[in-house]
């Protein structure tokens, strides 16, 4: 699995965007960040909780000049009956069949052949500024993932648990 300070690999893959097929490149995305999430599949049990989530969080992302991209190994069309089924989404869903973006990422588990629970998020220079992962088993949060968002764009040392409005560390260490 690809970690912080690693560069983030380029893609142009299809997508579900809005109720119809689009393509979507890093290189096009302007924001910031960039919070790439990978899941196993859609039309699971776990997925759409985490895919309405942070659909749910996107107005939130977006004022931290976020942008999100879900990824999985199904395919557009999938990708566009799900979203319909789950009321529209409003970030793209790649489609990522053969799962090499996922491998190129370092997690695509080879033996449920899906990508794992894992999340990246991309500084303006597109390096991996954050990444984790989670047992297939076991959703991610979107409220913590939106607080690391908020912690990476201050540039400040922030504690456990830190929240905007609460003290940051000391200014004269590193970590």
């Amino acid at each position: 699995m690809l970690k912080p300070g690693d560069p983030a690999p380029p893609f142009d893959l299809e997508c579900a965007l809005d109720g119809r097929t689009a393509r979507c490149s890093l290189t096009k995305i302007s924001t910031e960040l960039v919070l790439i999430f990978f899941y196993p599949r859609d039309f699971s049990f776990i997925c759409p909780t985490e895919v309405t989530g942070f659909n749910k969080a996107l107005k939130e992302f977006a004022a931290e000049d976020t942008a999100i991209v879900g990824v999985s190994i199904d395919n557009v069309d999938s990708h566009l009956r799900w979203a319909r089924e789950l009321g529209g989404i409003g970030y793209p869903l790649l489609a990522d069949p053969d799962g090499s973006l996922a491998r190129a990422y370092g997690v695509f588990d080879d033996n449920e052949k899906v990508a794992l629970r894992a999340t990246f998020i991309l500084d303006r220079k597109r390096k991996i500024v954050f990444a984790a992962s989670c047992p297939l088993n076991i959703g991610r949060s979107v409220i913590e993932t939106l607080r690391i968002v908020r912690a990476l764009r201050t540039g400040q040392l922030c504690p456990a648990d830190w929240t905007p409005g609460l003290e940051f560390g000391p200014t004269d260490r590193d970590f």
